[in-house]
């Protein structure tokens, strides 16, 4: 449990870090982020309703399928794709067969194909070889 929680902080300082450095964007008390086009917001907000529905799996294969390396809007999407995830109770995710390693490990993939990679890692730290 104790680990949980530090995986839960860990994740939840990561996407605040990367969001205010990249994005300049404070994740306060309002965590909806203003997406600067309408299918992005439309796309994000599907997402949201697969998670909520019990089809995380399914939600995360298709945010990855549609990864844009040359949109950051994508990149902003994906990081709180992540961090709403990582906000469900364990027991909601392992219900739905999902982990918190599997969002540690979808952030540093995502970050990887931004460039981002290790600023992920050295947020998240290295996966053991």
């Amino acid at each position: 449990m104790l680990e949980e929680d530090y995986i839960m902080r860990m994740i939840h300082e990561m996407v605040k870090t990367l969001l205010k450095l990249i994005f300049h964007i404070d994740l306060g008390d309002k965590e909806e982020l203003n997406f600067k086009d309408h299918e992005t917001a439309s796309k994000y907000h599907e997402l949201l309703n697969l998670i909520h529905s019990g089809k995380i799996n399914e939600a995360e294969n298709k945010l990855l399928d549609e990864l844009d390396s040359g949109d950051m809007e994508y990149y902003k999407m994906a990081l709180m794709f992540y961090y709403h995830l990582n906000r469900k109770e364990t027991g909601f995710l392992e219900e739905h067969d999902f982990s918190k390693s599997e969002i540690t490990d979808g952030l540093k993939y995502v970050s990887s194909i931004y460039g981002y990679g290790s600023m992920a890692e050295a947020l998240l730290g290295k996966d053991p070889e």
